[in-house]
C-alpha cells in the first residue's frame, strides 16, 4: 500500500508542471472566448438586437459541425501538442479580427472572429481532451478533470464578469468608446499569453501517424457516431452530453434578456447572473469528482437531470415573488442550475476521455463535439423563438417541462445499464 501511495505521489509530481501548462493554455483560451462572446452578446441586447445572440452563437458553433472530422484526424494523426500550439496561433488571428470589430462596432468583423474562434476550438478540443489520459493513469483522470473544470470555470467567470464591467466603463480613449477599447486590448493580450504558454504542453508521439484524411467530412463523423451504438453506455453518455450542453447554452441566451429586459438590471449584474451559474458549475463539478465513483458515475445522472428540470420550472415563478426577492431568487436558482449541471458533466466528460480506443480517441471526441454543437447551434435558433414569444422566466419554465421528459428517457437508458452491470 505504501509503495502504491509513493508511486502515485511520484506520478502526480512529475505531471504537475505539464498539467499547469495544459490548464493555463486551456484557461486563457476559455477566458478569451467567453469574455469576447459575452461582450458582443451584451452589446447586441443593449442595442435592441436580441436576435443577434442566436446568429452569433450559430456562427461560432458551425465549424464544430463542418470540421469535426478533420479536427479528430489532426488529433490522432499528429502529436497533440503541435495541434494545440497551432490552434493557439489561430486564436490570436481570431482576436485581431474581434478587436477591430468591437472597436468599430462592425458586426461582420465580429462574426468573422466568432467563426475563426469556433474553428480554433474545433481543432483544440479533441487534442487537449485526448492529452489528459496520456498524462495521468485512469484512476486520476476524474480528479484531474475536476481540478481542470474548476480552474476553467474561474476563467469563464472572470471573462463573463469582466465583460460587463468593462463595457460599463464611461469615456472615450483615442476616439473610441473606452469600454470597447478595453475589451479589444484584453482579447489580444490574453491570446498572446496563450500562445506562449502552449509551448509547455506535454509532447507525446502521434496516436495513429498513418491515419488517412477523412475526405467525406461530416459523413465520416456521422459514421463515428453510428459506430458508438456498439457501446450502449458510450451512446447513452453522448446523448446525455447533448442534453446538458443544449440546456446550458439555451439558458445563457435567455439569461441576458432576462436580466436586461425583464428585470431591468445593469450589464454588470446581468453578467453576474451567468457568473452565478458558472460558480455552481464549478462547485458541482468538484463535489462530483470527489464523491462519484468512476465505475458507477451514471447512477447519478438522471436524478441530477431531474433536479435541473425542477429548478428551471421554478424560474417561471420568480415574477410572482415580492420585488425585493426577485434578484436573490434569480441568483439562487441559477446557481443551483449550475451545481446540478456540473455534477453531471465532470464524471461524464472523464468517461468520454477514457472509454474510446487510443487510436480513435480524437475521432470519437470530435464526433461528440459535432453532435453537441449541432445541438448548441439549434439552441441559437430556439432562443430567438423563445425570446420573441415568451418572457425569459416563462421560457425557462418551458425548458424545464421539456427537460422533465428528457429526464425520464435518461432514467430508462441508465437503469438498463445498471441492470446489465448487476447481472454480471
Amino acid at each position: 500500500m505504501n509503495e502504491l501511495i509513493d508511486n502515485d505521489s511520484a506520478i502526480l509530481r512529475h505531471a504537475r508542471g505539464q498539467f499547469a501548462c495544459m490548464a493555463s493554455s486551456y484557461g486563457l483560451g476559455v477566458f478569451n472566448d467567453n469574455f469576447f462572446k459575452q461582450a458582443a452578446l451584451v452589446l447586441f441586447v443593449a442595442t435592441g438586437h436580441n436576435e443577434m445572440q442566436g446568429y452569433a452563437l450559430s456562427v461560432f458553433t458551425l465549424p464544430f459541425i463542418l470540421f469535426a472530422a478533420p479536427a479528430g484526424w489532426c488529433a490522432d494523426r499528429f502529436a497533440k501538442c503541435h495541434v494545440v500550439i497551432a490552434a493557439k496561433w489561430l486564436e490570436l488571428l481570431a482576436m485581431l479580427f474581434g478587436a477591430a470589430g468591437i472597436c468599430m462596432g462592425n458586426s461582420p468583423l465580429i462574426f468573422t472572429m466568432l467563426f475563426i474562434m469556433g474553428f480554433q476550438a474545433t481543432l483544440f478540443s479533441p487534442a487537449m481532451n485526448g492529452s489528459l489520459p496520456d498524462l495521468y493513469p485512469e484512476r486520476f483522470v476524474t480528479r484531474a478533470n475536476g481540478i481542470l473544470r474548476m480552474l476553467v470555470t474561474f476563467a469563464i467567470l472572470g471573462g463573463v464578469a469582466v465583460a460587463g464591467m468593462m463595457l460599463d466603463r464611461q469615456g472615450v480613449i483615442l476616439g473610441i468608446d473606452a469600454g470597447r477599447l478595453l475589451v479589444a486590448g484584453t482579447v489580444v493580450g490574453v491570446a498572446l499569453m496563450g500562445v506562449m504558454v502552449s509551448y509547455g504542453v506535454p509532447h507525446r508521439p502521434a496516436a495513429n501517424p498513418t491515419l488517412n484524411f477523412p475526405w467525406n467530412g461530416p459523413w465520416h463523423t456521422i459514421q463515428e457516431l453510428i459506430a458508438t451504438r456498439k457501446d450502449p453506455l458510450l451512446a447513452a453518455t453522448i446523448f446525455t452530453n447533448i442534453f446538458v450542453w443544449l440546456a446550458g447554452s439555451l439558458g445563457i441566451l435567455i439569461i441576458n434578456p432576462l436580466g436586461i429586459n425583464q428585470f431591468h438590471m445593469t450589464k454588470t449584474l446581468t453578467s453576474y447572473l451567468i457568473v452565478g451559474q458558472l460558480m455552481g458549475l464549478a462547485v458541482g463539478g468538484v463535489i462530483s469528482s470527489r464523491l462519484v465513483p468512476i465505475g458507477r458515475w451514471y447512477r447519478v445522472v438522471w436524478p441530477l437531470c431531474l433536479a435541473m428540470s425542477l429548478v428551471m420550472v421554478a424560474m417561471a415563478g420568480v415574477p410572482a415573488l415580492p420585488e425585493p426577492l426577485h434578484q436573490p431568487a434569480l441568483f439562487m436558482l441559477i446557481f443551483m442550475l449550475g451545481c446540478f449541471g456540473g455534477g453531471i458533466l465532470i464524471p461524464m466528460e472523464s468517461f468520454l476521455q477514457i472509454r474510446p480506443p487510443v487510436a480513435r480517441k480524437g475521432a470519437v471526441l470530435s464526433a461528440v463535439n459535432f453532435i453537441v454543437f449541432a445541438g448548441i447551434l439549434s439552441s441559437g435558433l430556439l432562443s430567438n423563438f423563445l425570446n420573441a414569444h415568451l418572457k425569459p422566466t416563462s421560457a425557462f419554465g418551458a425548458m424545464g417541462l421539456a427537460s422533465l421528459v428528457i429526464s425520464g428517457i435518461l432514467f430508462l437508458l441508465f437503469r438498463r445499464q445498471h441492470e446489465k452491470v448487476g447481472a454480471k
